[in-house]
């Protein structure tokens, strides 16, 4: 069943998540929950802010992407498809010495708003799977920049926030149109459920 994906301007976007404690079949059909709504917006990452929970866990999946960049798990190199959709809970991620490089970013949260971010191209992750078990996930490219994507937003950080000035200029108007349609919509869902807040 797929969830639905809070936009820009919901408050939970900018809440750093809770740990994860619990491993258990809750946080398994929660992962495949996240993973059905991700494919289902057609996205290659989805953190659990984006479904409303505060929580530090994300979804990442790029086995329909090209395959224009390198990784390392626990120090091997397994096919995409035996890791992917890959589950992330409590990721670390260190920057390793890398070029930085400038990527087209969008994100699920701002429908068709698109810009310009500038990251690291290098990182290493650690991060616990759906079991609790600890792993390290080394890589660039469009792998890394998705992972920094959906971890920054476990930590209330936005794309929108990284981008140069002259960028966000640039997609301003639709950042305070779609702003302006969430305020609007929560204020539409409070009325209806008889619950407004002052």
């Amino acid at each position: 069943m797929a969830l639905r994906i809070v936009r820009y301007n919901d408050p939970v976007l900018r809440k750093k998540g809770e740990p994860v404690k619990v491993f258990d079949s809750a946080l398994a059909l929660f992962s495949e929950q996240m993973v059905a709504t991700m494919h289902t917006a057609s996205g290659i990452g989805l953190a659990a802010q984006q479904v409303g929970k505060a929580l530090q866990f994300c979804v990442v999946d790029l086995r329909a992407a090209d395959r224009d960049f390198e990784w390392e798990l626990d120090g091997a190199r397994p096919p995409l498809e035996l890791f992917m959709p890959l589950a992330l809970a409590n990721p670390i991620v260190t920057v390793l010495p890398s070029e930085k490089t400038v990527y087209e970013e969008g994100c699920l949260s701002f429908p068709d708003i698109r810009g310009d971010v500038i990251r690291p191209d290098v990182i290493r992750v650690v991060f616990q799977d759906l079991q609790g078990t600890s792993h390290t996930l080394v890589c660039d490219g469009l792998l890394g920049r998705c992972i920094q994507h959906e971890v920054d937003h476990l930590n209330g950080t936005l794309f929108i926030d990284r981008m140069e000035k002259k960028v966000r200029t640039g997609i301003e108007k639709e950042i305070k149109e779609l702003a302006k349609e969430t305020r609007e919509q929560g204020e539409a869902e409070a009325g209806a459920t008889g619950c407004s807040e002052k």
